[in-house]
């Protein structure tokens, strides 16, 4: 582990808004906020938002600079990269941002029912080899349930079409609300009068920068989540992006996956 690494995690051990649960992510032992987040750490009752797969936390920074009327949380395992917006929102001495490490396959372990408003889901890696393991599967929908209010927001922003259109199939055939779709985001945000929605929408991680440098189109889904009825898989077949995205692994030489 290099240098640069190893200062990255001594800083977050100090970082006081900065969580990183010791021992296994299957532990049984409540999670101390678990239920507490806003009453013991943010000290209001404002909406929770968590970013899962945050990365950087360029997304997670960005709109709680935007919405401090909001709480938001940013989640993922890779410390180091977390380092960025973690160091970035204390230095500005933001009261309205937490970074939590974990696997998200148990994300359920440190929210409680209800605790969770909205969800947003960055560039997430597609996944196309294993639905379990995408972050808009059945497998994921049910453990979002668990936390996610009734009815709560999923945002899905992504440059891979593969995921944009499985998660399209999901709502379809769940029959999902779905309150905002498109698949080239910034055309649409070009031609939109709503100032508050390209400030949201126009928020770029460094990765995204990168992949529109490319010509890449960005695709954006909004929708609802109820707390009731079984959710299953759609049984379609889809086309693999056919390029390779940043930080992600070589993809299959498949042509296409379900």
């Amino acid at each position: 582990m290099s240098k640069n690494k190893l200062s990255k995690f001594a800083d977050m051990e100090t970082y006081p808004h900065v969580f990183q649960p010791a021992g296994s992510p299957t532990d049984p032992t409540p999670f101390p906020l678990c239920g507490r987040w806003g009453k013991d750490f943010f000290h209001n009752d404002n909406p929770i938002v968590l970013e899962l797969g945050c990365g950087r936390g360029e997304y997670t920074v960005g709109l709680a600079r935007l919405f401090p009327d909001k709480n938001f949380i940013g989640v993922d395992i890779k410390g180091a990269r977390m380092w960025t917006g973690a160091t970035e929102s204390l230095q500005a001495g933001m009261k309205n941002v937490a970074f939590l490490r974990t696997h998200i396959e148990f994300i359920s372990r440190f929210f409680a029912p209800g605790e969770v408003a909205e969800i947003w889901l960055t560039f997430s890696d597609p996944q196309m080899k294993k639905v379990t393991k995408r972050l808009t599967s059945t497998f994921f929908l049910n453990r979002y349930r668990n936390f996610l209010r009734p009815g709560g927001l999923i945002h899905l922003k992504t440059d891979s079409r593969f995921l944009f259109t499985y998660t399209s199939l999901m709502i379809e055939k769940n029959r999902l609300p779905l309150v905002f779709q498109t698949d080239d985001l910034y055309h649409t945000l070009a031609a939109t009068t709503d100032e508050e929605v390209k400030t949201i929408l126009g928020i770029q991680t460094y990765y995204e920068q990168q992949w529109i440098a490319r010509g890449l189109t960005i695709k954006y889904l909004k929708f609802n989540l109820p707390a009731e009825g079984e959710l299953v898989e759609p049984d379609v077949e889809i086309e693999l992006d056919d390029y390779r995205s940043y930080n992600r692994s070589k993809r299959s030489g498949l042509e296409k996956s379900k």
